[in-house]
């Protein structure tokens, strides 16, 4: 049996469209956490960050439950973006500010690109914001000499303080994940349609390394990527007789366990359900276009009937 509800703990919903809401609803998904990242074009100015990260705190919340999703997010400045040396400067400035927002579950995704002293340098910066906000680290690996840059990320983890079972190190493949469940870290992998992770191997991955500290996620972004990779890689598991303890495990509650050491995100945020009503706005905005608002009846009043 599949598990009933999902936690997708690493997927960025602002380059997703409604129908992608509707769809991960669907399929069991009760949560998500959105990390901050690059949106595919460098950013020029502190002041398009801040919006940014006003908007996933804010509009991207409300608009999640608008279609019975509860959002969170971690926050931080990317690898990529890091290396505008300015710019990083004026954002540490500001992160305080949005690290202690509700639903912010982590600081993240930080960590390497290219690997230059500049990347290091902010990354070294985040984790003492992370550290000193008692928040855990979400950590984005480097596509390119993979194996070094996850080494590399764990060793100032644990160089600036932060413990090993407060960091997500995520976007691991076959290469990566041995060291990252020997050295006591969560282990994230990204379920993409061509690259990254894809469910057969990650099936794999858990015969071989079992469940203990291993998360799921989809990454799904404004690429080529699937919002419902998790509950796909689910139903794969359970159809391959990974148990089903094992598959609410890496697709549930190693991410709660993980990013409920923030205090932000527990299960009882979305178990049961919160009703949905789109007759709510978000500072005068709804999301609808027209279309008749879905208003659920609340538990009460269904036990009433």
């Amino acid at each position: 049996m599949t598990p009933a509800r999902f936690l997708d703990p690493h997927i960025h919903m602002s380059s997703r469209t409604t129908d992608d809401y509707q769809a991960m609803a669907a399929a069991g998904i009760a949560a998500v956490i959105e990390p901050a990242f690059w949106q595919g074009q460098l950013r020029t100015s502190v002041g398009t960050y801040r919006d940014y990260f006003l908007a996933l705190v804010g509009w991207e919340r409300f608009r999640a439950s608008q279609f019975g999703i509860r959002h969170y997010c971690a926050i931080g400045i990317n690898s990529k973006e890091a290396n505008n040396e300015r710019l990083a400067r004026e954002v540490l400035e500001i992160l305080p500010l949005f690290l202690c927002k509700e639903g912010v579950v982590a600081v993240g995704e930080i960590g390497f690109d290219d690997q230059t002293a500049a990347e290091e340098r902010v990354f070294r910066a985040q984790l003492d914001l992370a550290r000193e906000a008692r928040l855990p680290v979400m950590v984005h690996t480097p596509h390119r000499d993979k194996k070094r840059g996850t080494s590399r990320s764990m060793d100032l983890a644990l160089d600036r303080g932060v413990r090993p079972d407060q960091v997500v190190i995520d976007h691991n493949n076959e290469e990566t994940v041995g060291e990252v469940l020997e050295r006591g870290f969560w282990a994230g992998f990204t379920i993409y349609p061509r690259t990254k992770m894809d469910s057969e191997r990650m099936v794999e991955i858990v015969r071989r390394h079992g469940h203990e500290r291993v998360i799921v996620d989809s990454s799904a972004d404004w690429g080529v990527s699937d919002p419902l990779a998790v509950a796909k890689t689910a139903r794969l598991m359970l159809e391959r007789g990974i148990p089903p303890a094992a598959v609410e495990a890496v697709t549930c509650r190693n991410a709660l366990a993980a990013y409920g050491q923030s205090g932000q995100i527990r299960e009882e945020h979305w178990l049961p359900p919160v009703p949905v009503d789109q007759r709510r706005q978000f500072e005068g905005n709804t999301v609808l276009r027209g279309q008749e608002p879905r208003v659920d009846r609340s538990p009460e009043a269904v036990r009433q009937a």
